[in-house]
């Protein structure tokens, strides 16, 4: 049976959250702290974690960070913060989406199943290209045996793009495979992260890695 971590001081919407994935079939665990709720994630194995931003005694923003340090598990923030800035500072610390308040408990489920499928699907070979290593299983991205640090939202995108070489991928396309869902009328995310992995990879490194083309997307050439 999947587990999932709730974490949200909203003891109402912790209630009404719980008992709709127990009616979905999970298995569920809730904290209504952020201390207790990074003891729980830290402690247990868990398939999928929702976390809440702000929480008392540890915020969820801390949580992430920690939780990022010793684990991969995939992590779905909630929050009332609905800004750009906020989504992006979320998936930079490492969450896997970003849901705003109010949501409809039918679109946390999609983006759940989105992300579990995601979680469950992700290659295990390393892939090798321009003297870049880029293993899955550990996160880790090297040139020529040097780390490069990445977050994971920008490995993420790196070893998709890897994994489908010569194929230009619209921005769309790549929000919905990456981020799991649809960032509608936000697309221009990706082209943010991109600016963050030529600053990264390309530029450092002296190599040309990601290829853009006008009016289409971008792609990584052999």
């Amino acid at each position: 049976m999947t587990k999932i971590l709730l974490i949200e001081d909203d003891s109402q919407l912790s209630r009404l959250i719980t008992l709709e994935l127990e009616h979905e079939g999970y298995k569920v665990d809730f904290s209504l702290d952020g201390k207790d709720g990074l003891d729980k994630a830290l402690a247990g194995s868990y398939d999928l974690i929702l976390l809440d931003a702000m929480l008392p005694s540890i915020s969820g923003w801390d949580i992430l960070k920690q939780l990022r340090m010793n684990s991969t598990v995939p992590v779905i923030m909630i929050s009332a913060r609905d800004t750009t800035i906020d989504k992006v500072s979320g998936l930079d610390l490492g969450a896997d989406d970003y849901l705003t308040k109010p949501f409809d408990i039918e679109e946390l489920l999609a983006r759940m199943r989105a992300n579990l499928k995601k979680g469950n699907s992700i290659g295990s070979a390393t892939i090798n290209f321009k003297r870049l290593a880029v293993d899955p299983v550990q996160h880790s991205v090297k040139f020529e045996d040097k780390g490069i640090d990445l977050t994971k939202k920008e490995f993420d995108l790196l070893f998709y793009l890897l994994s489908n070489r010569n194929i230009v991928l619209s921005r769309e396309k790549i929000l919905s495979k990456v981020w799991g869902y649809d960032f509608v009328g936000n697309t221009n995310v990706v082209d943010v992260y991109i600016r963050y992995l030529r600053a990264k990879i390309d530029d450092p490194c002296k190599i040309e890695l990601i290829t853009t083309v006008r009016g289409s997307g971008y792609t990584i050439k052999d």
